[in-house]
């Protein structure tokens, strides 16, 4: 600063200044001695507003230095310039920092909140043009209070996992109603972390092992997959069913062997598979289930005359914060479980796989933290740098669970939306199923859709890439099935040549059959009734 004021000083102003009794002052200007400050009122002033979401309450004991005879509101929604010169002289008063990073970030939120009115807003709400605006297949639906979430968490620097992080796996377990949430990295990392936790030995006979077979699917996305592989387990491929597009239960009975330990497959596009029959498959020959939920937040299955969310019925669910998804962090995931077992040493293995479980920040929650024995180390070892496995930093950022927190409070809503845009399609396509294989809800199931499904017939007169660039030509965003059929693709070269490391139960004639004729468009929050219906009359016309 050009003279000797500092930030967080009040000071009453002369009466030929602005009628205001006194300031605080918030950061310099380029000019010298020159200040942007807050206005200071108190109740005798008749302007309390303490309702004010930028106010803030300054009391004697919040002072650094100085005294203050009656307590104060510091509004930093009324900013004045102020000058040096305009001070009256007496008692400098300083706020604490503490107190001054309280006002200071009332301050950048309403910078914030601007910065989202002028810049994000009016592209959000931009009119829809037929022709020209493009329609993606998913995107990020946020206001300004994510972007003050997400100032909020930088202004700390506490940079890891935080209070926002802990506040949103509180939340997120409180809204699907499980015991244990743990926030990773991305949906891909939860897939990780719930196939892992498996093959842990404190599961006993359980563990799944090398060699072991997990029944899955092929059409599907890659990191479903990927985990079994990669551990040097077996899967075990069944075919899908139409028009639920979600693994075909008749094959599962088929499919199990001496070696099955593990049901693990993905609710298609938010369609939840049949999970009273997987369920009960599961249950009847001691086989953990997987719920790969990344493409199903917020979706629910009637199980015994219970609505439970997608994701709690099987030992471990997994969601993805991808921007594209249900909710968004930017990159992000979640792995959760009612299994108190399961819950310690998930959070082992995305903790580096270490035995001591205080956050970070945190030591001793034990208070045995020097007098324990474990495996070959000497006694009294540090606990907090003890190993039980073979574990991953799969944490996210604090600002990433900010976000979440910020989009969580959206997700009924974001659900409404995405259940509304797919049964405008669903009622205006109703009369193409001469050319389309139309998508069905599972029975018992009420979905959070993630997409619209389509699969062009035999008999339709055209193919399925003749429609995609006809719909991508109008500025309508397509995608595939994911893979389609993961084990035509070159990541499998080597074992398809070889005939070793999976299994394929059947012909697998319908995860082809999507593989050739089916694709999906959007139907994420972000869009309008007026783009979904210029959707349905792009296709009708072809």
């Amino acid at each position: 600063m050009a003279s000797n004021h500092r930030i967080g000083e009040i000071h009453a102003l002369n009466p030929s200044s602005p009628p205001m009794p006194s300031v605080l002052l918030l950061t310099p200007t380029d000019s010298p001695d020159t200040y942007v400050a807050a206005r200071l009122t108190t109740a005798a002033d008749g302007t309390d507003h303490r309702d004010s979401p930028y106010a803030t309450l300054v009391e004697p004991h919040d002072l650094a230095q100085g005294s203050l005879p009656n307590p104060g509101l510091v509004h930093a929604d009324r900013l004045l310039t102020v000058q040096a010169t305009d001070f009256l002289p007496g008692e400098t008063l300083r706020v604490q920092s503490a107190k001054m990073a309280e006002i200071l970030k009332k301050w950048a939120n309403l910078q914030a909140r601007a910065f989202y009115q002028a810049v994000h807003q009016p592209a959000q709400e931009a009119p829809f043009i037929p022709g020209q605006s493009r329609i993606p297949y998913g995107g990020r639906v946020f206001d300004e209070q994510e972007l003050i979430h997400l100032v909020d968490s930088s202004l700390d620097f506490w940079l890891t996992t935080g209070r926002y992080a802990d506040r949103f796996e509180a939340e997120f377990a409180q809204f699907l109603g499980v015991r244990r949430c743990l926030l990773v990295n991305s949906g891909s990392s939860a897939n990780l972390l719930a196939f892992m936790v498996l093959t842990l030995p404190e599961l006993g006979e359980r563990r799944i092992r090398p060699g072991d077979e997990v029944i899955t699917v092929a059409a599907g996305f890659p990191t479903t997959v990927a985990p079994i592989i990669q551990y040097g387990a077996v899967p075990v491929f069944v075919d899908l069913a139409l028009p639920t597009y979600n693994l075909d239960c008749r094959w599962l009975e088929a499919a199990k062997s001496a070696r099955t330990k593990a049901v693990m497959v993905a609710h298609t596009l938010g369609n939840p598979f049949d999970l009273g029959q997987v369920k009960q498959f599961c249950d009847r020959h001691g086989l953990w289930l997987i719920e790969d939920n990344c493409d199903a937040l917020g979706s629910r299955y009637c199980l015994e005359g219970t609505w439970h969310y997608t994701g709690t019925l099987g030992d471990i669910g997994t969601s993805s914060f991808y921007p594209p998804h249900h909710m968004t962090m930017g990159e992000g995931g979640a792995v959760y479980t009612q299994n108190p077992q399961l819950g310690r040493l998930l959070l082992s293995l995305r903790d580096w796989g270490r035995d001591c479980w205080c956050p970070s920040g945190h030591d001793n929650t034990c208070k045995k933290r020097f007098q324990q024995q474990w495996g070959a180390l000497p006694k009294g070892y540090d606990h907090k740098y003890v190993y039980a496995h073979f574990g991953y930093n799969l944490k996210v950022t604090e600002m990433q669970a900010a976000v979440g927190c910020a989009q969580l409070a959206k997700l009924p809503r974001f659900i409404a939306v995405r259940q509304r845009n797919w049964q405008r399609l669903r009622a205006g396509l109703a009369d193409c199923a001469d050319r389309f294989i139309l998508p069905e809800p599972t029975g018992q199931a009420d979905p959070s859709w993630f997409g619209f499904l389509l699969t062009v017939r035999a008999e339709a007169g055209f193919t399925r890439e003749q429609i995609v660039n006809h719909l991508e030509a109008k500025g309508i965003q397509t995608r595939m099935l994911f893979a389609g059929n993961l084990i035509r693709h070159p990541c499998f070269n080597e074992m398809r040549q070889t005939g070793q490391g999976y299994r394929v139960v059947g012909e697998l004639a319908t995860t082809d059959q999507i593989m050739r004729d089916t694709f999906w468009v959007g139907v994420y929050p972000g869009m309008g009734l007026d783009r979904v219906d210029y959707m349905v009359e792009s296709i009708r016309r072809f």
